[in-house]
């Protein structure tokens, strides 16, 4: 029978730095989306068909927003901060759910953000515990 090893909290500290990568992608990804909405509304089409209750200008703000504080998540758990662990989770379900309202708008790269948020919050959420350590 084979022993198995516990190497400790420490061998869960790459989860932290992965998810950190994958925060600042997809904090990266909704920063471009909020300017590409808020300098060109016409860039994405016409929201007739979208979930969208919005124009895509004010759409580009939400996206904007979600972005900075995505980024500023990822930045915090970088530095350990536990506090953006909460905050990056959070961030992701909305960002998540913002990509499905954009949906119909723009699939490819609503479908890209999805499966990254997806990634970051198993990320962050995995072993939050060992993280802490």
């Amino acid at each position: 029978m084979a022993q198995r090893t516990n190497l400790g909290p420490l061998s869960w500290t790459g989860w932290a730095y992965f998810a950190s990568a994958l925060l600042l992608a997809v904090g990266g990804m909704q920063i471009v989306a909020g300017l590409a909405g808020i300098f060109n509304a016409d860039f994405y089409g016409t929201a007739e068909s979208s979930l969208v209750a919005f124009g895509y200008t004010a759409w580009g703000w939400i996206n904007l927003v979600l972005g900075v504080v995505a980024v500023l998540a990822a930045v915090g758990a970088l530095l350990g901060m536990a506090w953006s662990r909460v905050i990056g989770t959070v961030t992701a379900v909305l960002v998540m759910v913002a990509a499905v309202a954009f949906m119909t708008a723009f699939p490819l790269w609503s479908l890209v953000t999805v499966v990254a948020a997806g990634f970051t919050l198993f990320a962050l959420t995995m072993h939050a515990a060992d993280m802490n350590a």
